[in-house]
């Protein structure tokens, strides 16, 4: 299975929760009886508490050796059937403990010399610690883990993506997505996202289309759901409600360059990729309180539908530049509040004056398939006919960059000219080309544009 999904560029990703089953046919469970790593009651016995596989034991993650044992247990020898294309999702590593108070681990329950309630908030990340490790281990550090976690900490950004969680299918939930993302991103954790449609509960066409029109411009985006719900696939809603989701996931990977130029940044100064309205906006008072939108970097403002039988949104446009609509290129010299009509094929989105962004137009089966993609342009000048922004490339898969293998080039517009310069020297060769440049509004057609590549 694995073999097939790697031939069209696609990854697996398990779930990996931290509870082990009392089971003594068991070997993990034995190693970490025998080995004294499990979390202890005050007697000094092992602590046992109830989940998916009912009676479960539970790893001292705080105990190194403990996070060492799991990490060992990524190996492709040992995790057997695993390939360097299996991720992993650290799910219920609150950790959740159906028949514990607020169903989690009692706070008198030992890690050593520390109680539970003294380290509990950090139970998560030092799982996903463990997880990180075991990926770096199976690629001998030559590769990028994917971690995905539903509990975190400060510092868990460096370890694992997060969703919100258990989230259900309703309206208000959609809503909700966007400050729980907005908070987490200005946090720390700028890969989040929320369980598109809802994981209770089963949208109907509407609520689920509009969701993954929100979703795709939030970082994570992932469908996810009970076991218990209807199928959601796609194909299983109507015709025309499975052609809206298509053109939202089309709209999501075309934008990819810009996702990976904001996550490259990021990890350089801790910018999130997506921000509220007053990040970028901090002089616009105004910006402070809206909700239901948000800006994708410094260039795209999203304004998604968030309620039933709605066709318009009131979007507020701060500052005072230039916005374009995404999707009908059309001109708006706005400031404040404005209704925009919001069509059940799209959602407002607009591009802010005085910015460039990468999109690759190719429709391919996986990103990898389009990593060496030509590049598109699309320029929106602001009032003064200027415009710039960034691109980084790199191989998308190791840790090559840190050693300088990457392409990071930003891109200048003035007034029909477009230039290119490196910010970081060149490091890598690539077949990526740049294929069209698109200038919004009043701008001069592409035939016109003078381009001036700059090595630094």
């Amino acid at each position: 299975m694995l073999e097939n999904l790697s031939s069209h560029g696609r990854k697996l990703v398990t779930i990996v929760d931290p509870h082990i089953k009392k089971d003594s046919g068991y070997w993990v469970h034995n190693d970490l009886s025998s080995k004294g790593l499990y979390v202890k009651n005050k007697d000094g016995n092992d602590y046992e508490g109830w989940c998916w596989p009912g009676a479960s034991y539970y790893p001292d993650f705080l105990n190194a050796e403990a996070r060492d044992y799991f990490a060992e247990q990524y190996k492709l020898s040992v995790y057997k059937g695993s390939t360097l294309d299996c991720y992993t999702w650290n799910d219920m590593n609150e950790p959740s403990v159906f028949n514990g108070p607020e169903v989690t681990m009692a706070k008198d329950k030992m890690h050593g010399e520390v109680e539970h309630r003294d380290m509990h908030n950090m139970y998560g990340m030092l799982y996903t610690m463990a997880t990180h490790k075991g990926h770096l281990i199976r690629s001998e550090n030559t590769l990028r883990p994917f971690v995905l976690t539903r509990s975190a900490y400060a510092g868990s950004q460096r370890y694992a993506a997060i969703w919100t969680g258990d989230n259900t299918a309703e309206w208000g939930h959609l809503e909700a997505s966007i400050p729980m993302c907005l908070s987490l991103s200005i946090a720390g954790m700028g890969f989040c996202g929320a369980d598109i449609g809802g994981f209770f509960g089963n949208p109907d066409g509407e609520l689920f289309v509009r969701w993954y029109q929100a979703a795709a411009f939030q970082p994570f985006f992932r469908s996810h759901a009970h076991i218990d719900t209807k199928r959601r696939e796609p194909w299983l809603y109507s015709a025309g409600e499975m052609a809206l989701i298509r053109t939202a996931v089309r709209s999501r990977y075309a934008l990819l360059p810009l996702w990976y130029t904001l996550f490259y940044e990021q990890e350089q100064d801790g910018t999130p990729p997506m921000r509220p309205l007053w990040y970028e906006f901090p002089e616009d008072e105004g910006s402070y309180a809206k909700e239901g939108s948000h800006m994708v970097g410094s260039s795209l403002l999203v304004a998604p539908v968030l309620t039933k039988g709605s066709t318009q949104v009131n979007v507020y446009f701060p500052g005072s530049t230039l916005w374009y609509d995404i999707w009908s290129h059309q001109k708006l010299d706005v400031s404040g509040s404005m209704n925009y009509a919001a069509p059940y094929e799209k959602i407002p989105v607009f591009q802010r004056g005085g910015t460039i962004i990468p999109r690759r137009e190719r429709v391919r089966r996986s990103a990898a398939l389009m990593h060496d993609d030509p590049i598109t342009l699309v320029v929106a000048p602001d009032k003064e006919g200027k415009a710039s922004g960034t691109l980084y490339l790199d191989d998308g898969k190791s840790f090559a960059y840190q050693q300088g293998a990457k392409l990071y080039m930003q891109f200048t517009w003035d007034n029909g000219k477009m230039e290119s310069k490196m910010i970081s020297p060149p490091g890598m060769s690539t077949p990526v080309w740049l294929e069209r440049v698109l200038v919004l509004g009043s701008a001069p057609p592409p035939g016109q544009v003078a381009t001036v590549s700059s090595p630094s």
